[in-house]
């Protein structure tokens, strides 16, 4: 969805951290800026990617916690 926006919004450049390894659209699992759509931004990835990554891990693993509580 969000690499859908990107297209269609004509954003020149793309910047991010860390790669979604199960459902990532840029880079990842499928890379749809690599299709020939009639745009295609410029993608800068691996920024600060090991404190991206953590942060992300720690966010979903708080998440899933969190639920885990809640059931009880």
């Amino acid at each position: 969805m969000c690499a859908g926006a990107i297209i269609n919004s004509r954003i020149r450049s793309v910047y991010y951290g860390a790669k979604n390894p199960k459902a990532g659209c840029c880079e990842s699992v499928v890379n749809l800026f690599e299709l020939p759509f009639n745009h295609k931004p410029n993608v800068t990835g691996g920024i600060l990617e090991d404190r991206c990554g953590k942060i992300m891990t720690d966010f979903f693993s708080q998440l899933r916690e969190k639920k885990k509580l809640q059931k009880q």
